[in-house]
């Protein structure tokens, strides 16, 4: 056992209530409940890992916690890592789904549950923890400094104007991402971009007051209609029927093809670990494929009269869907909801409105960067050589666009955490491994060395 890795043991059990301390506070963003109370126990642990905060709240939102680390006396202060982190978390409805307390932070077969516990807050830990330890131990080898938002979860609206106007702070050398995870071949995956998002909401209203649904022989009803119009933007076979939603796609090069080879897509897995009960939208060998490099088109909820108990015989006055598209290199959210908003103009549907509630640029670094080879040789080194995933980008989406927008679209973002396949980010049960949250801390406590010692190189090849 390394040095290292005696140092992570020894102080486990510390990241460990650290954590469950973090997770026990609800932050969610989407009902505004614990921003501020998360934003202080967020301070008194930059403080106790001594670093140095700010609280950006100047822009509108909830606030942006800016942190930087110094490093120690034999570090190198030219070169300076970015994290991105994010504090808020995901409502943990349905309650009633959940095995234990979703804020309770409960540990269960060597697994923590917690809303939050792999989307973010874990990650954060981890690079806390990491910190503490070089800290404690001759001192950082290079500068850190975070970047922790409160609004992820609701799509990140005002972090642009806090890029925007704070730019400065936030210059690095290249960027750290918010998460990753071991995927079902337990291969930690390394993911170099992200999907866009273009967030919609449709209306359709038919009248001021819900009416008797004997009416429904001669009244048009909002329900129907907008059910009709989603309808009219997807084919029987799964294909988005609106004109031109393909056209600016650029297609991957063969090379980001292949260097996403070791990403399995596991039919019957993702079966057992969602309860499927309907079988995968395309054929099991283009899953892959389809999951990292397509866009899509998915109706998130519909709302419309009444769904209580029993019987309530009426025609609804109004009828609401939220949709979101996933974009691909090449698309854009505002050319996305115009070519939207054409198809149902075109098919009838001009009296529905549409409303943009959130968008995000798809964005992928090069995989070339010397950065990215220091990433992945640390990984090897930890993980094993035949447990790396390395990933072009990923299915979800978040805001990296800002942070090539702002900060230089020339320096490399990767995204690296200690979730695993079976986490249930965003439903019920969310979770970790504890066994991961100590590889992760090694992990990074390996990558800061190795960056300091890092020589910049021309070009990389993952051969």
């Amino acid at each position: 056992m390394t040095r290292w890795e005696q140092l992570v043991k020894e102080q486990l059990p510390e990241a460990i209530s650290v954590l469950q301390d973090y997770c026990r506070q609800p932050s969610i963003s989407a009902q505004g409940i614990g921003i501020l109370e998360t934003v202080h126990i967020l301070t008194e642990l930059i403080t106790k890992a001594n670093g140095k905060y700010q609280l950006l709240n100047d822009c509108g939102g909830n606030p942006v916690v800016y942190a930087v680390f110094e490093p120690g006396p034999n570090g190198d202060p030219d070169k300076t890592i970015l994290f991105y982190n994010h504090y808020d978390v995901q409502p943990p409805e349905p309650i009633e789904e959940w095995n234990y307390p979703p804020f309770g932070a409960e540990i269960h077969d060597e697994k923590m549950f917690a809303r939050g516990v792999s989307d973010n807050k874990g990650d954060l830990i981890v690079r806390l923890q990491a910190i503490s330890i070089l800290q404690n131990n001759g001192g950082l080898p290079c500068r850190v400094k975070f970047l922790i938002e409160g609004e992820e979860e609701i799509g990140s609206p005002t972090l642009e104007n806090v890029l925007q106007k704070h730019a400065g702070l936030f210059q690095a050398d290249a960027s750290i991402w918010e998460w990753s995870q071991k995927n079902k071949g337990e291969k930690i995956e390394i993911i170099m971009g992200v999907k866009g998002m273009c967030y919609l909401q449709l209306d359709c209203e038919g009248s001021e007051l819900d009416i008797h649904s004997q009416y429904g022989s001669v009244l048009d009803n909002p329900a129907w209609r907008l059910i009709q119009a989603l309808s009219s933007m997807r084919t029987v076979d799964n294909r988005i029927s609106v004109e031109g939603f393909y056209d600016q796609i650029v297609p991957p090069a063969e090379e980001l093809r292949q260097w996403s080879r070791d990403y399995p897509f596991d039919a019957q897995g993702v079966k057992e670990i969602f309860g499927l009960k309907r079988p995968l939208i395309v054929e099991e060998k283009n899953a892959r494929d389809t999951f990292l490099f397509e866009p899509t088109m998915t109706v998130c909820g519909i709302e419309s009269g009444y769904t209580g108990q029993g019987t309530k015989t009426i025609l609804p006055k109004r009828s609401q869907a939220k949709l979101d598209c996933r974009l691909v290199p090449g698309q854009t959210p505002e050319d996305i909801a115009s070519k939207i908003r054409a198809h149902l103009d075109k098919h009838g549907f001009d009296d529905i409105r549409v409303s943009v509630l959130s968008s995000l640029m798809p964005f992928r670094s090069d995989i070339h960067h010397p950065f990215a080879k220091t990433v992945i040789t640390t990984a090897q080194r930890v993980y094993g050589d035949n447990h790396i995933a390395l990933l072009p980008n990923f299915g979800g989406s978040g805001p990296m666009s800002l942070f090539g927008q702002y900060l230089g679209e020339e320096k490399p973002i990767v995204s690296i955490g200690c979730s695993w396949w079976g986490d249930q980010i965003h439903g019920p049960n969310e979770s970790i491994r504890l066994a991961d949250f100590e590889q992760a801390i090694r992990y990074m406590v390996e990558l800061f060395i190795s960056y300091e010692q890092a020589e910049a190189s021309p070009s990389v090849s993952f051969e």
